[in-house]
């Protein structure tokens, strides 16, 4: 005879109980959406309105002093022993702030790519880790040019994180600044990528880097072997992060990425397996000519009249062609960044995406040219990821790729490379052993 009022005491208790996790919800929904917009409003402040205090980077001096703190550790030799990372050599106050940031962008180059940074920092708004390479003899200059990005340029020393790599016997120390250092100035033919610098301080630090934009083509080094994987690997690490997105220092993402990505992880869910799911951001360029559309609709129209194509479009079709960029391209719009459709990979897709911090590595023993990409796209599909397609975002490689920009020992190098991908493939039977997927 007291069954009902058990019964009714038990479903108080279950109706409570409910109640509480309904509230924390609720709660934590609130609380990300703040800490959302308190991101937003904390980016955006480096480039509405006044420009910061410091022109972006504080004194000469006391930059100076940054890097001379940054590279007094000494640095650390990777896996191999071949090369010294150092790492946060400007002192960035991203990385001081000792927060993990919610979406790093990371991103890998030499001295002679760094004129892609400050658009790279305008478009993002958001973290970013960068692992440069300097070789033999670049050093001095790739310090000087660390230095003065981080000194004149809007953002740079606020959300940049650099790690320098160079060899593990070069011997590294910051160099004397030039006493003309503010006397460069601008030259109109210097700005080829119709995304011209607004802020002059930084246009005039952009001077000697533009100077060496063809100094070299790709992964064409003095005595030196361009180590991507290693530099990919770098850059992820070099700020503590939830997710992450690796890309070309020489692409832009589409205008909010960063925004829109955080509201839609954090809203009801994108329907994915969020622990083993990556998030695949078209890739596609454009002609060196045109202005970087920020949005699809613009995106659009310049693909329909071929001043936009997929990424690799000449060199690699296969590399890029599971990405379905007819069926991307026509998707109908819809309010909020969503997941358009999910694929499953397929040899030689190399997708550029967002993913979990906790991805797998690059293997770093692929360098200079050829399945460097492939080889990590390859582990994640056996390692049993999903690859879901962003509908309304994507990247923009600056100019069309074209054969006749690559150095004449890429055949050799790929060649090289697979045959370490053969290798590579049989390692990863070993590695998931439970995997009935194979590359």
């Amino acid at each position: 005879m007291f069954l009902p009022v058990k019964c009714s005491v038990f479903k108080a208790v279950l109706s409570a109980l409910l109640l509480v996790a309904a509230l924390q919800l609720v709660y934590l929904s609130l609380l990300s959406g703040l800490h959302g917009r308190q991101q937003k409003r904390r980016y955006s402040q480096l480039f509405e309105g006044s420009e910061p205090k410091g022109g972006g980077g504080g004194t000469g001096a006391g930059r100076r002093q940054s890097f001379v703190r940054g590279l007094a550790a000494g640095g650390a030799l990777d896996a191999s022993g071949q090369y010294r990372l150092y790492r946060d050599v400007s002192r960035s106050l991203v990385a001081a702030a000792g927060e993990r940031a919610d979406l790093l962008l990371a991103t890998h180059g030499t001295v002679n790519n760094l004129h892609h940074l400050p658009a790279l920092v305008r478009r993002w708004r958001g973290p970013l880790s960068v692992a440069l390479f300097a070789p033999a003899g670049e050093l001095p200059e790739a310090l000087l040019t660390l230095y003065r990005l981080s000194l004149h340029c809007p953002g740079v020393r606020e959300l940049v994180t650099f790690t320098l790599v160079t060899g593990s016997r070069e011997p590294v120390s910051f160099p004397a600044v030039p006493e003309d250092e503010e006397e460069a100035s601008w030259d109109p033919g210097l700005d080829l990528d119709a995304e011209p610098e607004p802020h002059a301080p930084c246009r005039r630090a952009l001077v000697p880097l533009h100077r060496l934009r063809s100094r070299s083509r790709n992964y064409e080094l003095a005595n030196a072997s361009y180590p991507n994987n290693l530099l990919r690997n770098a850059a992820r690490a070099g700020l503590p992060a939830r997710y992450v997105a690796v890309i070309d220092m020489d692409m832009l993402p589409s205008g909010e990425l960063h925004r829109r990505f955080l509201e839609l992880v954090s809203g009801p869910g994108p329907g994915t397996d969020p622990g083993l799911t990556v998030f695949v951001l078209p890739a596609l360029e454009i002609r060196h000519s045109r202005r970087i559309p920020a949005d699809k609709p613009e995106l659009q129209r310049l693909y329909q009249v071929g001043e936009v194509r997929p990424f690799y479009d000449e060199l690699c079709p296969r590399c890029q062609a599971p990405t379905n960029y007819t069926r991307w391209i026509n998707l109908p719009a819809r309010p909020g960044l969503g997941v358009a459709y999910t694929l499953d990979w397929r040899d030689p897709w190399e997708p550029f995406y967002v993913g979990l911090g906790s991805v797998p590595p690059y293997d770093e023993r692929f360098k200079q040219y050829g399945f460097n990409r492939i080889s990590q796209a390859c582990e994640l599909h056996v390692a049993g990821y999903t690859f879901a397609v962003l509908d309304d975002a994507f990247l923009i490689h600056k100019g069309f790729k074209l054969t006749s920009d690559f150095h004449p020992r890429k055949d050799e190098e790929n060649q090289r490379n697979k045959i370490l991908f053969r290798q590579f493939k049989q390692e990863l039977k070993v590695k998931y052993p439970k995997s009935s997927r194979r590359c």
